[in-house]
């Protein structure tokens, strides 16, 4: 079994997250759910960007890369939006990396070091101006081409935080096969 470091999105450390991760223990996975916000989370997207944007991206990053210090370095990292920046610069700077999970975003592990090879995935909804409009699909379906590896899925729709469920982007379906398939990968490791 796999042990999972999960961070959240922009509006906090939801319930909905926490459900998440309470599946993925259910498949008998090690999840750890650091909270990068310290408690905070907001009722809308734009209110916990501007937030993450007071205390300053770079602190966020680094609350994320301290989350990881006292946990073992054979960890897969998974990022729902905004967390997908502690989880390329982990997976690209920690050595021992199993595996990497883009949720709902994407930012290339080049930003931060080499890209050690692990297997990874991206996922998010092929018509969500947050993903498919701001250069994350395009990065990411460049990344899948360079390195073995990577899948990249798309979900029909244009929701962006498609797969937590305690928030109005929430859609059964596509959250479903996400965790289906986010299932299967952690399986595999």
């Amino acid at each position: 079994m796999a042990e999972v470091l999960l961070f959240h999105h922009a509006r906090g450390l939801t319930s909905g997250l926490l459900d998440f991760a309470s599946t993925l223990r259910s498949a008998g996975h090690t999840v750890h759910t650091p909270d990068l916000y310290e408690g905070k989370t907001f009722d809308s997207t734009e209110a916990g960007v501007a937030h993450a944007a007071s205390i300053g991206f770079d602190v966020v990053l680094e609350r994320g890369v301290q989350a990881a210090q006292d946990l073992p370095e054979t960890l897969v990292y998974v990022g729902f939006s905004l967390g997908v920046m502690p989880v390329a610069k982990l997976s690209a700077t920690r050595p021992q990396a199993q595996g990497a999970l883009f949720l709902c975003g994407f930012v290339p592990p080049s930003e931060y070091g080499v890209w050690p090879g692990v297997p990874a995935q991206v996922h998010g909804m092929a018509e969500d101006p947050e993903f498919a409009d701001s250069g994350d699909l395009a990065a990411a379906q460049e990344f899948a081409g360079q390195a073995e590896g990577v899948e990249v899925f798309l979900y029909p729709g244009s929701a962006h935080l498609f797969a937590d469920p305690s928030l109005s982007d929430y859609d059964e379906a596509a959250a479903t096969l996400l965790t289906e398939r986010v299932l299967a990968f952690l399986s595999k490791l």
